[in-house]
């Protein structure tokens, strides 16, 4: 039995930032158990990169809690491609908002960050206090540091104003309305692509990098309920984890897919891709400390989230 919230949402107005994409989706599915009021801003609505439009539209519909789950993401390639586009779109994003959010009086904000903000050669698991003790790692550099000046930016709002801004740091997501493209997807959505492709084809499939590093992966809507959970249970200016606590090879994982998609070829890696860092787990012991864990195994997610592209996407 979990105690009472120190923060209801009962009645609260909920504002998604990002409402379209696979983790604002998540959100959505997960807030209608929830006693609500959820506003709905979509992308053809309000252009978030357009600062004026985004505080003018927030201070006029004043929402009570903001879930900034809105960013521009991709895989190692996409970051490499694009790094200035990353960091500018990101930073901009994340000022627009939070900046967004006190002037209009929200009570809550909710900011997501990324396990890339941490060290590249950080302990792992990395738990919390390593944040902005080390190097990052060059493939993603971009990207982390615009989410790391959001994480910073929400907790000077705290400093100085007070505000009760959120930060938390997920690991790396997947499930419904992830997005499938081989230049820029994250590994499972390309991994799924790449492999199925390669089944329809009667092809061999190669993969970047080794298969050596290990990783933690985390179903979307786990994710959407532990951002639920801290959201009621959580309002330290510190930033807290949210991860499965469990890690795998992506050879394994390349294999694990292949098995879910009943592919019979060969797998092969090309090891003059990048891998990035080597491990990258999180330490999740403050939000289970907090009384939230993972559900869905890795093994049930894959099956789910190879059933939502084949509905979607694979025509």
């Amino acid at each position: 039995m979990l105690p009472k919230p120190i923060f209801d949402i009962t009645d609260k107005s909920i504002w998604i930032a990002g409402e379209s994409g696979m983790v604002g989706r998540a959100m959505l599915r997960r807030l209608k158990n929830e006693n609500c009021n959820i506003i709905s801003a979509p992308h053809s609505a309000l252009d978030l990169l357009d600062r004026a439009a985004t505080l003018s539209w927030m201070k006029d519909h004043k929402p009570d809690v903001v879930i900034m789950a809105a960013a521009k993401v991709g895989g190692i390639g996409a970051n490499m491609a694009e790094p200035e586009a990353f960091y500018d779109e990101n930073l901009k994003l994340a000022q627009n908002v939070i900046d967004g959010a006190f002037e209009a009086g929200t009570q809550k904000l909710i900011y997501l960050g990324s396990s890339c903000i941490y060290p590249k050669d950080a302990p792992q698991p990395m738990s919390e206090e390593v944040f902005l003790s080390g190097a990052l790692e060059p493939t993603n550099e971009a990207y982390a540091k615009a989410k790391i000046e959001g994480i910073q930016l929400c907790q000077k709002y705290k400093e100085q104003y007070y505000c009760d801004y959120v930060a938390v740091m997920p690991t790396n997501l997947y499930g419904s309305h992830d997005t499938y493209d081989v230049d820029k997807s994250h590994v499972i959505p390309a991994m799924i692509l790449k492999i199925h492709q390669a089944k329809e084809n009667n092809e061999d499939v190669m993969l970047w990098g080794s298969g050596t590093p290990l990783r933690e992966f985390l179903f979307v809507d786990d994710c959407a309920d532990a951002i639920t959970h801290a959201l009621q249970y959580y309002s330290d200016k510190e930033i807290i984890n949210i991860g499965s606590g469990e890690e795998i090879s992506i050879y394994d994982l390349a294999h694990n897919i292949a098995n879910v998609i009943d592919f019979e070829g060969k797998i092969i890696f090309d090891p003059s891709k990048p891998d990035g860092v080597q491990r990258k787990l999180l330490d999740c012991s403050k939000i289970n400390n907090l009384g939230w864990s993972a559900k869905t195994t890795l093994d049930k997610g894959l099956v789910q989230a190879y059933q939502w592209f084949l509905d979607n996407k694979a025509a």
